[in-house]
């Protein structure tokens, strides 16, 4: 079994750990609707898709 041979100090250790945290989540604004959403996602309020309408227009949301 393997066995480190020294103690990894915390300051090794943070730096390791320093790219594990959670990314933000990206929001553009929609040009058609000023909208905000994800991108390459389709936008909830106009049911439109890069142009193309996909769903139903709902003013629920």
């Amino acid at each position: 079994m393997a066995v480190p041979k020294s103690k990894k100090s915390k300051s090794r250790t943070r730096m390791r750990r320093s790219h594990d945290r959670l990314a933000m989540n990206t929001y553009i604004e929609d040009a058609t609707s000023g909208e905000l959403r994800r991108p390459h996602h389709i936008d909830l309020k106009t049911g439109m898709y890069r142009g193309k309408q996909i769903l139903e227009p709902t003013d629920d949301i």
